[in-house]
């Protein structure tokens, strides 16, 4: 019997490092699929319960996606090769110039810093900047087709996991040497706290985007390409925003467009930065958790920005799912242990 249980074991391991080395280029797409479908999967039974059409449901939940996710994306990119082709590299030239000429006194607090931020206002080699940004987004443009290769196939997998992923949940519960309430509270953690993230993120990109599109659109730029930047930049925390507004402002200030800079950086720090993110965000989540989220979810607002955070520099763009999916994994699993330990030991 022990002979018998170990070649099963040994049979199973051999197997199971052949699946994951056939799959391993996927490993990362397929992740990235599945916890978006976990994330929308309220959506998704709320058009099937709609349509009455498992199939049909699964595909108008992807063409969402790809609507509101993918679409934006694919837009960057093809605007990227545009600007690069056409910009004007004296105007980075005229910015630094401007700069170095600003007559400008610090406040008496912070005066011992005059010394030190001319000294790197006057040595600061915009030029290069400019230079290696552009060859940057040059080499986006050249990745771009791979890029796209793998958001197609992200919808694809997307689709089937939504298709199929309740059979594949159940399957995998009955297979887990734990009882199915213990896996419920893995999968229904994890599934509300992702759907949280995501629809808030989502959610809070559109309409920051959609502001800063605005005041674009009112000084002549393309407000479209404008609002996606922003809705991309904005999931960088703290300084996300200051990654868009600041070289606009630099742009209009290489204009001699004082007051156009000030009305910039005024309308993005006032009604984005601190009417919209803190004020406005919080009843997003708060709307999220009493419509979309089938069991309301208290979201520890530091925890997931240390999550993206770190998702972010360890993963890339795709580490803002990442992160918090593996935190919160992690969370789930200790809940799980000390719910044991208390059923079994105490």
């Amino acid at each position: 019997m022990n002979e018998h249980r170990f070649f099963l074991t040994a049979l199973f391991l051999a197997v199971l490092y052949s699946i994951i080395k056939l799959y391993q280029p996927f490993l990362m797409i397929i992740t990235i699929a599945s916890l978006l479908a976990m994330a929308t999967y309220n959506i998704n039974l709320k058009l099937y319960r709609l349509l009455k059409n498992r199939h049909l449901a699964a595909l108008l939940s992807t063409l969402l996606l790809s609507v509101l996710l993918f679409g934006p994306l694919v837009y960057s990119i093809t605007s990227i090769g545009t600007i690069v082709n056409t910009f004007d590299i004296s105007m980075i030239e005229r910015i630094q110039s401007y700069f170095k000429t600003i007559d400008y006194q610090l406040p008496t607090p912070i005066a011992f810093l005059q010394p030190t931020l001319d000294d790197f206002i006057n040595h600061l080699n915009i030029s290069q900047i400019s230079s290696t940004a552009l060859n940057y987004l040059g080499s986006i443009g050249k990745n771009s087709a791979g890029f796209l290769k793998d958001m197609l196939l992200i919808v694809v997998f997307f689709f089937f996991a939504l298709l199929n992923g309740k059979d594949l949940i159940d399957y995998t519960k009955s297979v887990m040497p734990m009882d199915a309430n213990e896996v419920n509270i893995v999968f229904s953690e994890v599934t509300n706290v992702m759907s949280v993230v995501f629809y808030s993120i989502l959610i809070s990109a559109i309409f920051q985007g959609a502001l800063f599109s605005i005041i674009g659109m009112y000084f002549g730029y393309d407000g479209l390409l404008l609002g996606i930047f922003y809705g991309f930049a904005s999931l960088i925390p703290i300084i996300g925003g200051a990654l868009m507004w600041i070289p606009l402002c630099s742009l209009e200030l290489a204009h001699g467009n004082v007051l156009s800079a000030i009305v910039i950086a005024s309308y993005s720090v006032i009604v984005i930065s601190i009417i919209a993110d803190t004020f406005v965000k919080p009843l997003i989540i708060k709307y999220i958790n009493d419509k979309l989220v089938k069991t309301p979810t208290v979201v520890n607002e530091l925890l997931i920005f240390f999550a993206i955070f770190a998702g972010l520099t360890t993963f890339g763009f795709w580490g803002m799912i990442l992160g918090p999916a593996i935190t919160t994994l992690f969370i789930s699993l200790l809940k799980l242990y000390k719910l044991l330990k208390e059923k079994r030991y105490m």
